[in-house]
């Protein structure tokens, strides 16, 4: 296996410029083939991981090779040179058939695939790529040989993808059906490359260790290691331009279209080594019969049977109102105008009013798809909650699409006791929102504010430097409903991104690379606010459900300490942040071990399984957004859904135009944000009423006993001296579905023709009537 670079910014955006030294001067004609005797492509890629030719302790060999193959393909921007093949190959399928020559001028050659390359220089490891540096210009073209097949590409039971894509190193590779190569990373931007490309691997995309593991256990280790060497790139020679894919050109936002997990088919190309990763460079197109949808696109949830109240979280990709162009009041951070049209600006999200109107159109629609009685948002702009509002303007066009005002929503509105100058809810550009259906359910009570946790402390870090940290959180949303007279306390939270670092990663040294536990920046922080929330919780009677973007995945320690977390002698310990602080009040001056969680249950890991995802980064997927169940409300779930329009879309098809040039894109719910919708269905069937009504016909003429004018649909005749009691599971009081304020108004028709008032009562209250001839009483 390859052996990792440490590579700087720099050295990562100038991927494919910086390679081996070549002369300068023009390409002549004075080296033929067949001048020299050629060693064999496969004799110098050997069966290992270096080519044999080349000193254990060296980047090059001593000697000079003369080498002929039949060309591939010419690269003039990812790689700069000329991909040649052995055309008959040794047999050995350890070997590669295939090199890469590097020739920064190919192009004076005018060589197409099929034309025979030969070439002499000396074997290099380019940083683990296996090439052949051109000595003194000692290239030439041969004869015409014919375009070569492409080798498809297998991969070995037990071995990883890296391992397997060794063999065909500088080969003319292609994918079918068994190559199981699969999308882990959709194609977009990658930071590390600073070019547009795509990663696949073998059979099932990537999860993220720590949402299957806890931070720093042995299997979270293991399966970092695993996921890194279990990546195919897939790149183009020059960098694509905005909003297309070179080797996709039918990329559409309703019919042609990549989702992670959606099977390659077709796609050929060269591969080739560089930055640690192999990096196919395809050399052909493909369309969409070549992309094998894992799980296609869903138009809307699914539909859960026994559902009597649908509970959602969606995070909205900056739903920001305030651009000018927009019209929506100044959110809580902008100092005017102007400052919320600037490009890093207060405003996060969209500047114009077409990028807006879609925004806006995506994410209603897939609202309305939704379909849930109470929505927790994420991501609204803190602009307040008049008309024009974010979330004011959100719930305006989201009624808009529903004829039946009891489809209606409104939105959930602090007090003025709760909010930050008494218009704001919290300090950041973005708050949390919340929206209900006041046909379906009420509110019990005000909407509270959890304020969470602050950070101000300074430290060291290894180096010596000194630094003051000022961290902030947003603050959660609770609210109490009334559902057929039951409590359900919803609190909505956003905790801290995983992006710029907070104390414990300056200490740790940490605070611009990736954290050694995997759990991103400032998890302790957020540690701090699941501590925060956990207590508050822990004082509401009834059933509660949390939900949100925790920005920490399945297993990390925040979600631990609202589930099933205890302290455990000999294995680590979770930490709250040091320095902490709720409106001025010190939380933890010291970072403090957390002894026991909140005890709730992980709705979606206990409903659809640990790999259960609303999220992609770095072609990883996992759970960000959740939905946490005190024990009572978890009997009540009936369906869970991470309903995947967005964290396995693209994220060309949102709403944003930069870098996407003239893409048409769509209103449909896809890539309407970066995250996915959590639906939870839940079970409220109306209360059941204890009714008991005992009828004795104490007359010699048969009745029919009729409560509030019905009769019984089987048996409905009593004969004399008879007795017959009505209950909550007779078929006559089923269907008068009674609420429990209602009465029961009690009569007999003797004979069956003549009417005689009993009395009536609560429909609770149990009732006794006897029946005398032509007078009846009610006790």
């Amino acid at each position: 296996m390859k052996k990792p670079l440490m590579w700087s910014p720099l050295a990562l955006m100038m991927a494919g410029l910086a390679m081996p030294a070549a002369a300068k001067a023009p390409l002549e004609q004075t080296y033929q083939c067949g001048m020299t005797p050629t060693t064999p492509i496969y004799a110098i890629q050997g069966d290992g991981e270096r080519s044999p030719l080349v000193p254990a302790d060296k980047y090059s060999s001593d000697k000079t090779y003369a080498v002929q193959g039949v060309v591939t393909a010419v690269t003039q921007g990812l790689y700069k040179g000329v991909w040649i093949q052995d055309p008959q190959g040794d047999g050995n399928r350890a070997t590669s058939d295939g090199l890469f020559v590097y020739l920064r001028d190919a192009d004076a050659l005018n060589v197409q695939p099929g034309d025979t390359l030969c070439a002499s220089g000396k074997v290099k490891e380019y940083y683990g790529h296996t090439q052949l540096g051109v000595t003194d210009n000692q290239v030439a073209k041969g004869p015409y040989y014919g375009p070569l097949a492409p080798t498809a590409i297998r991969v070995d039971h037990g071995e990883s993808l890296k391992d397997a894509l060794e063999r065909y190193e500088g080969m003319y590779v292609t994918m079918d059906a068994d190559s199981e190569l699969v999308i882990t990373r959709n194609f977009g931007f990658d930071y590390d490359a600073f070019r547009n490309n795509m990663v696949l691997t073998h059979r099932t995309p990537l999860f993220k260790p720590t949402q299957l593991y806890p931070a720093l256990t042995d299997e979270a280790k293991a399966l970092a290691a695993n996921n890194a060497a279990n990546q195919l790139y897939i790149e183009s020679d020059q960098k694509a331009k905005d909003g297309q894919i070179p080797y996709f050109p039918g990329l559409d936002a309703e019919q042609g279209y990549l989702r992670i997990g959606d099977r390659i088919e077709h796609l050929s190309g060269v591969m080739g080594f560089s930055y640690d990763q192999y990096r196919l460079v395809a050399t052909n197109t493909i369309t969409a019969g070549d992309i094998v949808h894992r799980h296609d696109r869903q138009d809307a949830p699914a539909t859960v049977p026994n559902t009597d109240i649908k509970v959602a979280s969606f995070n909205v990709l900056n739903y920001f109102t305030s651009a000018s162009a927009i019209g929506g009041p100044l959110n809580v951070t902008c100092k005017d105008r102007d400052h919320a049209d600037a490009k890093r600006g207060c405003n996060r999200g969209a500047k114009t009013a077409a990028e807006f109107e879609l925004q806006r159109t995506k994410i209603v629609n897939a609202l309305r798809a939704m379909d849930a009685d109470i929505v927790g948002l994420m991501e609204l702009e803190n602009n307040g909650f008049e008309a024009g509002s974010a979330i004011a303007d959100l719930v305006t066009h989201l009624n808009a699409e529903f004829a039946d005002p009891a489809d209606h929503y409104q939105f959930v509105e602090p007090s003025d006791a709760v909010k930050n100058q008494g218009a704001f809810f919290g300090s950041d550009a973005i708050m949390v929102g919340m929206i209900y259906r006041p046909a379906k359910v009420s509110l019990a009570g005000d909407a509270q504010a959890v304020a969470m946790p602050e950070q101000h402390i300074s430290g060291e870090n290894p180096e010596g430097e000194t630094r003051e940290l000022n961290k902030y959180q947003r603050d959660s949303l609770l609210q109490a409903f009334s559902i057929n007279g039951e409590p359900l306390h919803i609190v909505v939270n956003h905790f801290k991104s995983k992006g710029s670092g907070c104390y414990e990663d300056w200490i740790a040294g940490e605070f611009e690379t990736d954290t050694a536990d995997l759990q991103g920046h400032c998890n302790a922080f957020r540690v701090s606010a699941a501590v925060t929330l956990r207590d508050r919780l822990q004082q509401l009677d009834g059933d509660v459900l949390i939900l949100g973007d925790l920005n920490a995945y399945a297993k990390e320690d925040p979600v631990r300490v609202l589930t099933d977390y205890q302290r455990q002698p000999n294995q680590r310990d979770i930490m709250t942040a040091a320095g902490t602080e709720i409106r001025g009040v010190p939380m933890h001056p010291t970072a403090q071990a957390v002894e026991k969680g909140l005890g709730y249950i992980n709705l979606a890991t206990a409903r659809l399984g640990d790999k259960a995802y609303s999220y992609s980064y770095s072609g990883e997927l996992g759970s960000l957004d959740h939905a946490i169940a005190s024990a009572s409300l978890a009997e009540k779930v009936v369906g869970v859904e991470d309903w995947h329009i967005n964290s396995v879309e693209s994220t060309l098809f949102e709403y944003s135009r930069q870098y996407t040039g003239d893409l048409v894109k769509s209103t449909n719910p896809f890539s309407s944000s970066d995250h996915d919708p959590v639906i939870v269905s839940l079970a409220y069937p109306d209360p059941v009423v204890p009714v008991s009504v005992t009828i004795n016909n104490r007359s010699i003429l048969p009745i029919i006993p009729m409560l509030n004018g019905q009769k019984s649909p089987d048996h409905a005749w009593m004969k004399w001296r008879s007795q017959r009691t009505f209950d909550t599971q007779s078929p006559l009081v089923q269907g008068l579905k009674l609420d429990k304020d209602d009465r029961i108004e009690v009569t007999v028709k003797a004979l069956g023709l003549i009417p005689v008032h009993c009395g009536s009562a609560p429909a609770s209250q149990p009732m006794s009537v006897r029946y005398t001839g032509f007078r009846c009483q009610l006790r």
